[in-house]
């Protein structure tokens, strides 16, 4: 192929002699001129002497003669264009080209060798054009460089193209007036290119070939880029065929209502189009072709394949279709940088999914509290455990369930949004919001996720590696990420925390360090401070305990008897008392435990020994949580040796102590016992099943016999009783399911709400102190933005609070009605 350019050969100084000469014959030197032209037209310039012919030229133009030299070449060129090259073309064109365009019908096979004939006698007419012109300019070249360049004149090469392209390509064809031979040729082309969209074989090379031929022909004679006329004639009309067809496969696909086929379609389309650019077309075309497929294919029916039910995202995401996902990520990516459609309808599912897993542990949490299921002490294991708590209770079991099932729905979306949307930030964030929306509707969510962390804690983490136990915390700390009234979590973390300190139940104390520690990370110091003061009243109790014994011991107390005292002093503002049971001093104003003399005294002297310490400080005895370790006799034991230890809990150690100055065969009825001990009546029937009804068990014998006790019940001290183990741990019967019921879930709320309303007025007090003078809408933003971290302040309340610190004169209104603010008041 000759590709378009123009000759620039080196122009040599002229001759002297010629310089001096005299007057030319300018049609005597154009004749000669024009038969050589002629010669190269009809590849015959091989005896031609082409640096006789410039100087010929060079001479013309040097005696004034460029602009009949200039327009002489001109009218040659147009002549030959019209009367040989058109006319030569118009011999060879296909004549079923003309019936086409008439009407008539053409197989394929017809239509692509009439086509690629047409093209073929284009590209060999616009071939030699090419190459002629290139050796014409070689001659005429003093002619460019000094008349066109002096008079502001299109190069005779680029005049030539100009003709070309106006009485070869745009003279009407005969009897034709309104048809031309570049319309035949677009439509030609046209219709290759939509034979190979349809499968059939074409000549690609031929196709190049017209459409660089194009690309060489301008508009206009200053040849600018934009007025190539392959950009102003062809494209256009290729776009506007392009746009017709994809918007007849776009409904085509649509009705067929296969998503996958549809992504996988548009994205051999848009590959195959840029694939026909590059190699039969221009790579001018490229990017508006894809702009053709992502408005006509992509954005008009993408959204419709997203959301069908059958075949869309949502079927995708419930099969784990990562391949169709990812052409559904590039597809969505084509046409809307923020991928709104996909995002809506993933977090649609994600929703829904998370209604769904809300939906079951609700139900499972409904029932449960509609039948509660009751501790069987007759099915006691061997250490002489309640059945009740060996495995976990079914709502414990419910709550652990909902958190794995969360925590399975967010690996499966984490998995998806690495592997098929490319890690997108915009579907991370909504993916977040999906999540937290879904959490958050769900009322237990706090609380689940507390006893999850209570469960794993206890048990869960036993023989994990380090590793293993940081994925599995911060799994968990993700989770608390998503839940929005985070005092609520607090609330219940705090309760689950106490009972595993204070029970010695964690299996690893720097789990536990650990765990606070990622929290504090994820929701700051405020968070945290409470809970790190347990830990700290653990530390100090302990030192405390041995300070105690070592008091003891220089007392030099003769007492042989006297029972071992470990105590935990808690802080009673850092620690939840009110959720770990009534206190030792006050239940409806009156003393709620009255212990045994022997523990009496031990508990005085350490009360004697503490605030003798620390003055002005006051003791609350929680009896309900501690454990005592007691040695008991038993005459018909079978072993040699009589005596048992039995751990039992405080309230139950209690009891038992009063069998102490009973003679055999007297007993105690419930009633004698409740006022001997003034424990509540629901931990005094707990502790009384655990030690009187559960078999492996039954220290006391509780007459009549029975799995409920009753306020008529008479117990007597079990002196036949006999087992094969030394040490026995009396558990004491679970007094119902771990996860609260509704009236304690409402106490919880009550509690909270109260909490909020202080954490509200101090962040209210705070801010005005710190700004003096505040607009009314300026305080809620502020204070809205201080507690959103720990819990979503209802603007109502926050309303209410400003009132009420207005009446007790902390704020003063100031400035309009219509424009409410406030002023601090010292």
């Amino acid at each position: 192929m000759m590709f378009a350019g123009r000759g620039r050969g080196k122009i040599r100084p002229p001759r002297r002699n010629i310089l001096n000469s005299g007057e030319v014959d300018f049609e005597q030197d154009w004749k000669s001129l024009s038969n050589s032209l002629r010669e190269i037209h009809t590849k015959n310039a091989s005896t031609l002497s082409f640096e006789e012919l410039y100087r010929n030229a060079y001479k013309l133009v040097l005696k004034k003669k460029g602009e009949p030299l200039y327009n002489k070449v001109k009218e040659f060129e147009q002549d030959w264009l019209t009367h040989e090259v058109r006319t030569r073309i118009l011999d060879e064109l296909p004549s079923s080209l003309l019936a086409a365009h008439n009407g008539a019908q053409l197989s394929a096979g017809e239509r692509r060798d009439a086509g690629e004939k047409l093209l073929r006698s284009l590209k060999l007419a616009w071939e030699d054009h090419n190459l002629c012109m290139n050796m014409t300019t070689d001659v005429l070249m003093y002619m460019d460089r000094v008349y066109c360049s002096d008079n502001r004149k299109p190069s005779i090469f680029t005049a030539s193209m100009g003709q070309f392209r106006d009485y070869v390509l745009r003279t009407p064809l005969p009897d034709h007036e309104s048809l031309t031979m570049a319309t035949l040729l677009y439509r030609v082309i046209l219709d290759q290119i939509q034979m190979d969209r349809d499968g059939d074989i074409v000549n690609t090379a031929l196709l190049r070939s017209c459409a660089y031929m194009l690309e060489g022909l301008y508009e206009t004679e200053d040849e600018q880029e934009q007025y190539k006329l392959y950009i102003t004639s062809f494209e256009p009309e290729f776009l506007a065929a392009s746009e017709e067809y994809y918007r007849s496969e776009g409904e085509s696909l649509v009705a067929k209502g296969d998503a996958s086929n549809f992504c996988r379609h548009a994205r051999q389309a848009a590959m195959n189009e840029e694939d026909r650019c590059r190699s039969t077309l221009s790579t001018l075309t490229a990017p508006k072709i894809k702009l053709v497929v992502e408005n006509e294919l992509v954005r008009r029916n993408l959204p419709e394949m997203i959301s069908l039910e059958s075949t869309g995202v949502r079927y995708m995401l419930d099969n784990d279709r990562l391949p169709d996902l990812e052409m559904v990520y590039e597809l969505s990516s084509w046409v809307d940088p923020k991928k709104e459609e996909l995002k809506k309808a993933v977090q649609k599912r994600i929703v829904a999914q998370g209604d769904e897993i809300n939906a079951t542990a609700k139900e499972t949490s409904d029932a449960q509290l509609v039948k509660p299921t009751k501790a069987d002490p007759e099915k006691a294991d061997e250490a002489g455990k309640p059945a009740a708590e060996k495995p976990i209770n079914q709502q414990t079991v419910a709550a652990i369930k909902w958190v794995d099932d969360v925590l399975q729905l967010k690996d499966k979306y984490d998995h998806i949004l690495e592997k098929a949307f490319q890690a997108d930030q915009g579907l991370q964030t909504g993916f977040t919001r999906s999540f937290s929306d879904f959490i958050n509707s769900f009322e237990r969510s706090s609380e689940y996720l507390s006893l999850f962390f209570d469960e794993n804690m206890k048990k869960g983490i036993k023989g994990k590696t380090e590793t293993e136990v940081d994925t599995l915390l911060d799994k968990g700390i993700t989770l608390l990420r998503y839940i929005s009234d985070k005092d609520m979590f607090e609330r219940y973390y705090k309760k689950h925390l106490s009972r595993r300190l204070l029970m010695k139940r964690s299996v690893s104390m720097d789990a536990e360090r650990q765990m606070i520690s990622k929290m504090k990370m994820e929701v700051g110091n405020t968070f945290t401070q409470r809970i790190e003061s347990m830990f700290r009243d653990m530390a100090l109790s302990a030192d405390l305990t041995t300070s105690y014994k070592k008091h003891v011991r220089d007392l030099g107390d003769a007492d042989s008897q006297r029972a071992e005292l470990d105590v935990n002093v808690l802080t009673a503002t850092m620690w939840p008392l009110d959720a770990m049971g009534p206190s030792h001093r006050e239940e409806g104003g009156k003393p709620n435990c009255i212990f045994p003399p022997e523990i009496d005294r031990i508990k005085q002297s350490f009360e004697k020994f503490y605030l003798d310490k620390h003055s002005g400080r006051q003791l609350t005895w929680q009896g309900n949580m501690g454990t005592a370790d007691l040695r008991a006799y038993f005459a018909d034991m079978k072993s040699s040796k009589k005596t048992r230890e039995l751990n039992v809990s405080t309230y139950c150690m209690v009891i038992l102590l009063l069998f102490n100055d009973l003679p055999p065969g007297n007993f105690l009825t419930y009633e004698e016992i409740q006022a001997r001990t003034n424990i509540p009546d629901n931990e005094l029937m707990r502790n009384l099943q655990s030690v009187a009804v559960a078999p492996k068990t039954r220290i006391l014998v509780k007459e009549p016999m029975s799995k409920e006790v009753k306020r008529d019940d008479k117990f007597y001290f079990n002196e036949r009783f006999t087992t094969q183990f030394q040490r026995i741990k009396v558990g004491v019967v679970a007094s119902g399911n771990k996860v609260e019921d509704r009236d304690e879930r409402q106490e919880t709320e009550k509690r909270v709400d109260l909490e909020r309303g202080q954490t509200i007025e101090a962040a209210i007090v705070r801010t005005m102190k710190q700004r003096k003078e505040l607009k009314h809408q300026q305080l809620i933003t502020e204070v809205i933005q201080q507690l959103t971290a720990r819990f979503s302040p209802d603007v109502n309340l926050l309303k209410k609070k400003i009132e009420s610190l207005i009446e007790r004169e902390y704020l003063e209104r100031v400035g309009d009605i219509d424009k409410p603010a406030y002023r601090y008041m010292a």
